[in-house]
């Protein structure tokens, strides 16, 4: 049986999650997978996932897994739930992989993370859809003008900065704060960068 419960980044984080009307939920203990069963575990979940997303009917996030894609295979991610997630980028985030201290990226960048949540005891079902917008300038201060959103696997919409239910995606902004020099974005971990 999997049990989840409440994450955060920081006490802060914490807080605002577990006070929201639904609480994000995390896998307390994830599958140690190798790169190639993530691999397969996705390739085999991917179109169902496509499918679920696109019920969201965000032009956004249209065909995201056609974007250039930042991870050679699945990676746990401890800031979305300890889920198995792919790093992809829309053709406007012309920087993410380079991006130095201070730099950032153009308004317009998308930036999506699927994921799949597969348990230490053989549990494997599609998970929520992250997604960062960068706005322009001013737009949304609260949160460095960026834009987040959480799509459910049945396309349902957990949350928007921008639009309902806005307290229920609050503390994706808490978490990012710890990479503020890096225009408020996390990279893939070290080795799981795709080649070029």
């Amino acid at each position: 049986m999997a049990i989840f419960v409440a994450t955060g980044c920081g006490a802060a984080a914490v807080h605002a999650q577990t006070s929201a009307e639904s609480a994000h939920i995390a896998i307390e203990n994830p599958a140690d997978l190798t790169k190639e069963e993530a691999q397969e575990i996705y390739d085999e979940m991917s179109r169902r996932m496509a499918r679920g997303y696109a019920a969201s009917r965000l032009d956004l996030i249209a065909r995201f897994q056609d974007w250039p894609k930042f991870n050679d295979a699945p990676y746990v991610s401890a800031t979305h739930g300890q889920r198995y997630v792919n790093s992809y980028a829309n053709k406007m985030a012309t920087n993410y992989a380079t991006l130095k201290p201070g730099e950032k990226l153009p308004v317009g960048t998308v930036l999506a993370k699927d994921s799949v949540t597969v348990t230490d005891d053989g549990g494997v079902f599609p998970g929520a859809l992250f997604v960062m917008e960068k706005l322009p300038a001013g737009q949304n201060p609260d949160t460095a003008d960026w834009r987040y959103i959480m799509v459910m696997p049945d396309g349902s919409l957990f949350g928007d900065t921008m639009g309902s239910r806005r307290a229920a995606v609050a503390y994706c902004h808490s978490c990012h704060e710890a990479v503020a020099d890096r225009d408020y974005t996390f990279f893939v971990p070290e080795d799981y960068i795709a080649s070029e």
